[in-house]
């Protein structure tokens, strides 16, 4: 394996805060930040629209996303703001499936971004980590639905 790079270092610790990845060995993250990249999304910019392809995932190194859906003929309704940490778009890179709701920029944003493509790459060359990831990825999504599904409850009373 080539010697990491300054960008692949940054990656790697942005990797090592978000928290997410904490099962991942320091190794394990070496390895991972190859996969992944930096973007800098300004405030307001939209980041992916609700029934786009879903070509990458994104977790929030520094800034607020602002997740919106948009009931029929209505006005966009955000949903949730998202803060450093928290990933979105996961669930159309690992099901193919379309975007289910809207991202935008709440403010001026860093993100790492792991594309579809990247992730079949990484199956690929480095499954351990892949399933890692993909595994971190599957618990995150869990709670989120477990925390949904208590809020639906409590709608209900």
């Amino acid at each position: 394996m080539p010697p990491p790079t300054q960008l692949n270092n940054e990656i790697r610790d942005m990797l090592m805060d978000c928290g997410l990845f904490d099962p991942l060995l320091p190794e394990d993250f070496h390895i991972a930040a190859g996969y992944f990249n930096i973007s800098s999304i300004a405030q307001g910019e939209v980041i992916f629209l609700e029934g786009d392809a879903g070509t990458f995932m994104c977790i929030i190194h520094s800034g607020q996303v602002a997740v919106q859906k948009t009931p029929h003929e209505g006005q966009p309704v955000t949903i949730a703001t998202l803060r450093s940490g928290r990933t979105f778009g996961e669930m159309a890179v690992l099901d193919g499936e379309r975007r289910s709701a809207s991202c935008m920029a709440a403010s001026d944003c860093v993100l790492l971004n792991l594309g579809k493509d990247s992730l079949e790459k990484m199956l690929n060359e480095a499954p351990r980590v892949a399933a890692k990831i993909i595994r971190a990825i599957a618990i995150a999504l869990s709670k989120r639905l477990r925390m949904a599904d208590g809020q639906l409850l409590a709608q209900q009373f």
